[in-house]
């Protein structure tokens, strides 16, 4: 079941509007989405609330969390000259820690940056990071949801498992937004 995070109203347009890049996916697969019900971050457990509860980028935080720099692994891409939306896995050491749906709007970036996210090799996150591009992280929501599936299957874990998330949006330095995302962890 849909509900609205604490500050948000509780319409359904805005849910979706929180969740599309994972949105989007499930429609590519002709699915609905799976329950989803929002909370207050201050509610969700360790280790979630250290991996999830925070406004920096995912990948940072996985890889200190993991002690490796997480992998990408692309599920599913759409693209065109100035965007790209795509459905990832992070790995480290072979196993998934994120699963990843995510729309990024190349504008404002350098050429060499947007051939880099268009090639899909190495999570946003790295490349950020590596290229040194000021941005800021800003949650809008965090979530529980129970694995359907699909879900399942990509996390590695049973239909039905109760996994945490948050929706993120990323912006340049002067606050014009560049990236929707939904980031979703295994349990343990």
């Amino acid at each position: 079941m849909l509900s609205a995070p604490g500050p948000l109203p509780p319409s359904s347009a805005r849910i979706l509007d929180l969740l599309m890049p994972l949105a989007f996916f499930y429609g590519r697969l002709d699915s609905e989405l799976p329950p989803v019900d929002f909370i207050d971050g201050d509610r969700m457990p360790e280790p979630f609330r250290y991996l999830l509860v925070h406004q920096s980028d995912m990948t940072p935080r996985l890889r200190g969390h993991h002690g490796e720099p997480p992998e990408l692994t692309v599920i599913s891409v759409e693209r065109t000259e100035d965007y790209v939306m795509r459905e990832v896995i992070l790995k480290c050491a072979g196993k998934p820690v994120e699963y990843g749906a995510i729309g990024i709007h190349l504008d404002g970036f350098p050429p060499h940056v947007k051939e880099a996210i268009r090639g899909g090799t190495a999570p946003l996150g790295a490349i950020l990071e590596e290229e040194g591009i000021p941005h800021t992280s800003a949650p809008t929501g965090y979530f529980m949801l129970e694995a359907d599936a699909h879900m399942a299957s990509l996390l590695g874990t049973a239909t039905g498992t109760r996994l945490f998330g948050r929706c993120n949006v990323l912006s340049h330095a002067d606050g014009t937004a560049f990236a929707d995302i939904v980031e979703v962890l295994p349990p343990g």
